[in-house]
């Protein structure tokens, strides 16, 4: 993620500056003028046709602002360590977001290298992040196993079929250590989507209607609505078209109330807000069989009642497409079900309970294996590190 912003100077022109991480997201969130804020730049590797973009009318290549978040993420660790960090062991996933071929993998890593070089490393290995999973879990093991590892990240959900254990790390690893692999691009994000198509679209107008020359048509264009899924996108509605547009539709609308909410959430860029209540009731869902969406920000208060079969009703045609890509992974490797030792899932999503009901199913409660889930890929890939030494 990274923050761009322009400042006034002394001298009178304006300097750009840009912040990444947690700090970009502070400084997006503390600015009265906005910037540009930009995340998943990772899901944007795969396209030929999207080399970069302008901000503040200076053009930007993809590979030049992941540089910047690296070589930030390197000045900070090599601060930490008090030494030049110059050879890096990079997670990436099965099937990159949008890719339609193995042609695009190879190009998007290609890119993902490019800019690691740029960032001032100068040797970048790649692992698979399901891999890095199942270092991770290894770790913990007195005896080899054949697992399936599931890593639910935010933009993909990745899968791999691969033994562990001692005698491999003895004897050294091989590629026929790694049965099969498979990957699809929707996780996390995609459910949070869901959410907010579901759930809270209908209480800011999506399902609202409006009277034009005697028929009865919807209050607002359905792009305005698709730019609250990814909430980094909801500044981009703030421009005069879209507020022209907002108060046309308040005016004729039958549920005027319902638009003038849309209204305060774009002018008070609260998409930041709506993106954290929107994970706090999926977390409580992955808990609980009902909860409530609370969104108690600027001028806003929605209190939405959902229950857990609500959501994943919602998110069913998704669920459908993990089950094929995990019955395929299976088909692909030959291996049955039965055959596998334990299932090891990683990455948020996994405590999503449909999610969790599609590894039962196959192989049973007792072979679901868990834990860090929100680091193991991290430190898998610092124990392949270590093995590169």
């Amino acid at each position: 993620m990274i923050y761009l912003e322009q400042v006034k100077t002394k001298a009178g022109p304006r300097k750009s500056l840009a912040y990444t991480g947690p700090a970009g997201i502070e400084g997006y969130l503390d600015a009265e003028e906005k910037g540009r804020l930009i995340q998943s730049l990772k899901s944007h590797l795969p396209s030929r046709t999207l080399t970069g973009t302008a901000i503040f009318g200076r053009n930007y290549r993809v590979e030049e602002l992941i540089a910047r978040m690296v070589k930030d993420l390197r000045a900070s660790a090599e601060k930490q360590w008090q030494r030049p960090i110059r050879s890096a062991v990079v997670g990436r996933p099965v099937r990159f977001v949008g890719s339609e071929s193995d042609e695009d993998d190879t190009f998007a890593v290609g890119r993902l290298r490019e800019a690691f070089l740029e960032a001032g490393f100068e040797r970048v290995e790649f692992e698979l992040e399901p891999i890095a999973a199942a270092y991770a879990y290894e770790s913990t093991l007195d005896h080899d196993e054949l697992i399936l590892i599931g890593d639910f990240g935010g933009g993909t959900s990745d899968f791999s079929l691969v033994r562990v254990g001692p005698s491999v790390r003895r004897r050294g690893r091989t590629p026929a250590d790694l049965l099969a692999n498979g990957g699809i691009g929707l996780a996390g994000d995609a459910f949070d989507a869901r959410l907010v198509r579901k759930l809270v679209s209908p209480a800011l107008g999506s399902e609202s209607e409006a009277r034009s020359f005697g028929k009865l048509l919807p209050a607002v264009p359905a792009w305005i609505y698709a730019n609250l899924e990814r909430w980094h996108y909801l500044s981009f509605l703030r421009t005069s078209n879209v507020r022209e547009i907002l108060r046309g539709a308040q005016i004729r609308a039958l549920e005027p109330e319902k638009i003038e909410a849309l209204i305060a959430l774009i002018e008070e860029d609260l998409g930041y807000q709506l993106h954290r209540a929107v994970q706090k009731v999926k977390c409580d869902l992955s808990q609980h069989l009902s909860s409530e969406f609370r969104f108690n920000e600027g001028t806003l208060d929605l209190r939405i009642p959902v229950t857990r079969k609500e959501f994943e009703s919602w998110i069913q045609e998704d669920i459908h497409s993990v089950e094929q890509c995990v019955d395929g992974l299976l088909t692909k490797a030959g291996v049955a079900a039965s055959e596998v030792d334990r299932v090891f899932l990683t990455g948020g999503t996994s405590f999503v309970p449909a999610v969790r009901r599609i590894f039962t199913s196959r192989f049973g409660k007792d072979k679901l294996r868990s834990g860090n889930e929100f680091t193991s890929v991290a430190y898998g890939l610092a124990l392949r590190g270590l093995e590169l030494l």
